[in-house]
């Protein structure tokens, strides 16, 4: 199955060792979303899609990425990300997957851990969730690909 990891990674980080725990547990490449070569895309079976949560949703750039999509029916996903406050990932995850499921895709299942946060007023108090993610959270994201691919 030829597999594609998708993500931003901004401020920390965070959402990188996310996106490279779950490269390396299926043996994905990696791509941000600015460097995406369109007929990989149509290549392959499986296409995890994650960044860090800005405003209530997922980085601008990949949002705009898979409005660029063509439609891809057939093909599954998965959806990641990395906040401060994971607390909303199910209603912050929305826009993503209907962005996906109008271009075809097979959303399989998401995922969402924290990741240390310092953007806009939460750098006044010196950021909440330092450390995250951390080798648990890791270990969570390996987790997440091994139950929803029946590793």
């Amino acid at each position: 199955m030829k597999t594609l990891i998708i993500y931003q990674s901004v401020h920390h980080g965070n959402t990188k060792k996310v996106a490279k725990a779950i490269a390396e547990e299926i043996s994905a490449d990696l791509v941000k979303p600015g460097e995406i070569d369109m007929t990989k895309v149509k290549d392959c079976d499986l296409i995890g899609f994650g960044s860090g949560i800005y405003f209530c949703k997922h980085h601008v750039s990949l949002l705009n990425l898979v409005d660029k999509l063509p439609v891809l029916e057939g093909r599954k996903a998965f959806i990641f990300s990395t906040s401060g406050v994971p607390l909303f990932t199910k209603f912050w995850h929305q826009e993503l997957k209907q962005k996906l499921s109008k271009k075809g895709f097979n959303i399989i299942g998401d995922f969402s851990c924290k990741g240390f946060a310092t953007y806009g007023p939460l750098k006044l108090i010196g950021g909440i969730d330092k450390g995250h993610p951390d080798e648990k959270d890791l270990e969570k994201a390996k987790d997440f690909v091994r139950k929803h691919l029946k590793i």
